[in-house]
């Protein structure tokens, strides 16, 4: 049985073969071509055309105004739910060093 030229090249055996990185889109999974151009995000994520990476892209815009959306309303709740200083006032408070083990 004749082995692939890419499983020959990298010295691996049919099942002990693991993907490159560059071996298919991030976003679609179709197979990279090794004579055209790749298409890089973010350093290390590799997609084979300008309209799979403008794609991620847009979602990873998308996700990152939820999660600032998110944050926003978080950090706007704590500041309503944080005592006046009229219930300060009425709290005991315990002064000296505590340890951590």
């Amino acid at each position: 049985m004749k082995k692939p030229a890419a499983l020959y090249y990298t010295g691996c055996e049919e099942h002990h073969y693991q993907p490159h990185f560059l071996d298919a889109c991030s976003l679609c999974q179709r197979p990279l071509a090794h004579n055209h151009d790749i298409f890089m995000y973010r350093g290390d994520t590799p997609f084979c055309s300008q309209e799979c990476r403008q794609e991620q892209i847009e979602m990873d815009e998308a996700n990152e105004r939820k999660w600032k959306i998110a944050s926003s309303k978080r950090s706007s709740r704590t500041k309503t739910e944080t005592p006046t200083k009229e219930t300060d006032a009425n709290k005991a408070v315990r002064n000296g060093t505590v340890a951590v083990a």
